[in-house]
Parts: structure tokens; sequence; C-alpha cells
């Protein structure tokens, strides 16, 4: 419970300091005429929605399940880090349509060092908060917050480059006084955008895919069967394996061939162990052990987990799935 205080928080924190800087770079922006601060206010503005949304989702996510959600509500992470990477191909768009209008009408960037200054205040505070929404984001698996928390270290990377492009404008009227380098700001935002897009399809594809209940990661998958497995005997094999994820939540479903003569309490006493096994593991994992006596007929999947020596002659007859 005060780990999912500490997430709304942190995601609050996230949101205030949005705020703030929006506003500086939307003021800084029209004031000195750059679009790459300007394509900074409106990436700052994505993030503060982001931050909104992430605000509200891990509140609710964190909620229990109820009678209209028995599973939880872990699956509104996948949605909200979707929805705020989708939002950050929309301002990646917005970034490259500013940067082109300047490359064609190009117009000089007055003082320079107010954005040099508010871009170097920007990119230490989000880096500062990035990296506290990525230590609770790993220590809680909440995905809204890794997602957040990358949108906004993804700002400190485009604030640095708008820090660059100002300095070379700042450096290049000191040794060229007669060249316009105006043509440097709209490079730097195009290449914000650049690195946004980028950065908005890999949290799309690590978001979405769960919506799908795509199976856990393979070295996850590796570690559950070796858990399984550690029980032989009387575990002989097991079949069925079925993993997913919901938000930070596990999903993990096994049917567990055991040794015909065990008794019914042993065997319930097992699949007790084997659930508890892998819950510490993987803590907040909702885990359901079937267990099966063997009857010698061994279904695919059943035969390749099967403790048998020789993997040539299975322990029963290969049964059709």
């Amino acid at each position: 419970m005060e780990l999912k205080r500490f997430k709304t928080s942190v995601a609050l924190l996230a949101g205030t300091s949005n705020t703030i800087l929006t506003t500086l770079k939307a003021i800084v922006g029209i004031a000195i005429g750059s679009v790459s601060i300007i394509s900074e206010a409106i990436h700052s503005a994505v993030d503060l929605v982001s931050s909104l949304i992430a605000f509200v989702s891990v509140r609710k996510a964190s909620q229990p399940p109820d009678e209209t959600h028995s599973f939880g509500h872990g699956k509104l992470e996948n949605v909200s880090g979707t929805i705020e990477a989708l939002l950050i191909f929309f301002a990646a768009g917005w970034i490259i349509a500013e940067a082109i209008h300047k490359l064609r009408n190009p117009s000089e960037v007055s003082s320079v060092g107010w954005g040099v200054i508010l871009m170097f205040c920007s990119a230490a505070i989000n880096l500062v908060v990035s990296h506290i929404e990525l230590k609770v984001a790993k220590a809680s698996d909440s995905l809204a917050l890794e997602a957040d928390a990358w949108h906004l270290r993804t700002d400190v990377y485009t604030s640095a480059g708008v820090l660059f492009g100002l300095l070379i404008i700042w450096v290049g009227r000191r040794l060229w006084p007669g060249v316009n380098p105006a043509w440097v700001d709209a490079a730097a935002a195009i290449a914000v955008a650049l690195l946004i897009i980028r950065t908005s399809y890999q949290l799309v594809v690590k978001s979405a895919r769960d919506l799908f209940d795509y199976s856990l990661p393979p070295e996850e998958v590796k570690k559950i069967r070796r858990l399984i497995l550690r029980h032989r005997p009387p575990v002989i094999s097991f079949h069925e394996l079925r993993t997913r994820k919901a938000g930070p939540t596990r999903y993990v479903e096994a049917h567990v061939t055991i040794d015909g003569t065990v008794s019914l309490n042993e065997a319930h006493r097992l699949s007790r162990s084997i659930r508890d096994e892998i819950r510490s593991a993987f803590p907040d994992a909702h885990v359901t052990i079937h267990v099966d006596p063997c009857d010698k007929t061994c279904l695919a999947d059943c035969v390749d987990n099967c403790r048998q020596p020789d993997k040539k002659t299975p322990h029963g007859t290969k049964a059709p799935r």
C-alpha cells in the first residue's frame, strides 16, 4: 500500500514539473522567436498530458478487484502507456511541421541567452524527475510510470539538443556576424522530433502487446518451468503452461502431471508449494496450478517436459492435441 501511494506521489511530481516547464518554454520560445524552444514547449505539453494520464491510471490500476473487474484494473496501465506513446507521435508531427515552416521562412532568434538558461534548467529538472520515476516504476513494475519516465528522459535529450543548437547560433553570430544561422534552430527541432518518434515506437510496442495477452518474456517463462520441474518427484511433467501480463500483474496457469499414487492431500500441498514459489519469484502474480494424474497418455508438450531420461521413448503413448 505504501508503494502504491508513492507511485501516485511520483506521478503528481512529474505533472507539476511539466506544468511549470511547459509554461516557461512557451513564453520564452514565443518571446525570442525560437521554433526549437516552441517545439520543446509542445513536447512538454504532451508530457504534461501523459503525466496526467499516468497519474489517473496509476491510481485506478492500484484499486483491488471488484464485482465488475474480477481480475483487477492492471490493464489500465497498458492502455495509458499506449495512449501516451501515440500522443508523442502527434507531438513529433507537429514539431516537424513547425520546423519545416521555419526553414522556409527563416527569422532571427533574439535573446539566445534566455533560451540557453531555460533549456539547461529543463534538462536538469527532467533528469532528476525521470530518474525518480524510473526507480519507482522498476520497484512497482508500473508500465504507466515507466512510459512517463521515458517521456521525461526523452525531454532531457531533446532539451540538450536544443541547447546545443542555441549555443551554435550564439557562437556563430560572434564568429561570422554576416551569416544568419537561424536554420540551426529548425534543424535542432527536427532532430528532437526524430528522437521522439523512435522513443514512442518502442513504448507502443511494449505497452500494447500486453493488451493482446502476449506471453511473458522467454527468460521469465524459463524460470517458471524450472520452478515447476524442481519438484521432481512426484512431478513427472507439465503441459499447457500459459502466461500473460496485465499492468504489473503476471498471470500463470499450468497443468502439472504427477504420479497417480499420490494422495489428494499431497497433490494439494504440492500445487500450493509450486504456486507459492512462483509468487515468491514474481510478487503479486496470479498462479493457477491444475494437478493431473499420469495415465501414460501424453500430450506433445507434456512429453517435451517429461522426467523420463530417454526422450525418444516417451513415458506413454503420445496423444493428439
